[in-house]
């Protein structure tokens, strides 16, 4: 019986680090995007010619009743930014009009909990990658993989 409950612990525990490691778990109208950077290269297409390393985190939180997305870089002193008009169903699920602020965040348009680029001159450029593997570059290992580049795509 011992063994039996060990087990379901396990299987417990290994499902809520899946949770977390996807970001399947989050606050409830915030949303963290995580970038990656190519260092010492350029971006060849999806591939880069230098070294793949984990970039900064941005994190939205989407206030509804305000109609209001608040966004800030984590783990710098840049200070935070919003996005005042706004339509938002959800944190996963919400797009703002362009505004001053614009220019320091990745996206105006969060989709289904991905972020949707703007066009270049509106935003900054970005590269998302998954939770786990940011993770996995933010601790030195490197990756081969590609890193398709996020195409803007007009907002509704």
């Amino acid at each position: 019986m011992v063994r039996l409950w060990a087990l379901v612990l396990l299987v417990l525990v290994a499902l809520g680090f899946a949770a977390w490691a996807s970001d399947f778990v989050t606050m409830q109208g915030e949303r963290t995007v995580y970038t990656v950077d190519c260092r010492n290269g350029t971006w060849q297409g999806d591939r880069c010619s230098g070294d793949v390393a984990a970039g900064t985190r941005y994190r939205f939180r989407a206030l509804k009743p305000h109609n209001e997305v608040i966004f800030w870089t984590v783990g710098t002193n840049e200070p935070s930014g919003k996005f005042k008009e706004c339509t938002i169903q959800d944190g996963r699920n919400w797009v703002c009009k362009v505004c001053p602020d614009a220019a320091r965040s990745i996206t105006l348009q969060m989709a289904q909990g991905a972020p949707v680029a703007a066009a270049p001159a509106v935003t900054r450029p970005f590269r998302a990658v998954s939770k786990w593997r940011w993770l996995l570059l933010q601790r030195g290992f490197t990756t081969t993989l590609a890193v398709p580049a996020t195409t803007p795509t007009p907002t509704s």
